[in-house]
């Protein structure tokens, strides 16, 4: 029997297992991790190795957990509990979206710290400078996203880039509208000679506004994924006092055609909770 090829990035396993979200286990592979030097790229999220490990635990035991309330069966709930391996590309997914999220809220007041800074008749380039102290003031942590992009972007203004490819580097790796439309006014103003500030302070204020408007969603929207958690979660709290509290009642359930039902009640409840997943991301 031939052996799995394990070594080679391109064999059908390790495909497999990065769809899955497992890249971090090959992390030490030089192709498997050929722009560890570059800069963050904020359309995709690498999981460490640990965060890999519980969320296939995490996922592996939340399935043998539901499989076994729904056929009692440890056989057939081992057997379910094998998908969790596939649990890191949810959690690699969830990650992501938080990741951009809070790039997003970032940005938003560094546009508020921009446009003030513009409004007292500081040049771009100095906006820019002052949007880091003021930045740095307001989060604590400073490896926060938007206070590394910033530090870059003066980097390279030092470097004698111009402000605009700076930008423009940063909202192609962001991936964000808000961002691209952004660095866009940025070059057409640098090129077109207009009014710059006037127009700088226009944009920001505009983007920040729409940029509220998307927080609030999300605020509305975290409140439903929280009330979708809890109606996933009531048909097995329910399914596991009855098995609990009246064993009897259930028993019919665990023989003959009982397993029948139980698949088809099963398949339903997977069928609503993709639909509810889809629902839930959106994509703002």
């Amino acid at each position: 029997m031939k052996a799995i090829a394990w070594d080679n990035p391109d064999s059908y396993w390790r495909r497999a297992l990065r769809r899955c979200g497992w890249e971090a286990v090959f992390a030490d592979s030089g192709r498997d991790h050929p722009n560890r030097s570059m800069l963050e790229d904020y359309t995709s999220y690498r999981m460490s190795r640990k965060q890999v490990a519980a969320s296939v635990l995490i996922g592996s035991a939340v399935l043998f957990a539901a499989f076994y309330l729904f056929y009692h069966s440890i056989v057939v709930s081992a057997i379910a509990a094998i998908a969790g391996a596939a649990a890191p590309r949810i959690r690699q997914a969830s990650l992501l979206r938080q990741r951009r999220n809070r790039l997003k809220l970032q940005f938003k007041e560094m546009l508020f710290s921009l446009a003030s800074s513009l409004a007292a008749g500081r040049s771009v380039e100095n906006a820019f400078r002052a949007a880091l102290e003021d930045l740095s003031l307001l989060y604590s942590d400073s490896y926060a996203d938007m206070l590394k992009e910033l530090r870059v972007i003066h980097y390279r203004l030092d470097q004698s880039v111009t402000l605009e490819e700076a930008v423009r580097d940063f909202a192609r790796r962001a991936g964000i509208d808000e961002i691209t439309m952004f660095a866009d006014t940025l070059t057409a103003c640098k090129r077109s000679g207009g009014d710059l500030l006037e127009v700088m302070k226009r944009t920001s204020a505009m983007i920040g506004e729409k940029m509220s408007v998307d927080s609030e969603i999300l605020v509305l929207m975290a409140q439903k994924r929280f009330e979708a958690s809890v109606m996933m979660a009531v048909p097995f709290v329910f399914l596991g006092f009855l098995g609990f509290a009246a064993p009897d009642y259930m028993a019919p359930l665990y023989a003959g055609f009982g397993y029948v039902l139980l698949t088809f009640a099963l398949l339903l409840l997977a069928g609503c909770f993709w639909l509810i997943f889809k629902i839930m991301s959106i994509e703002m």
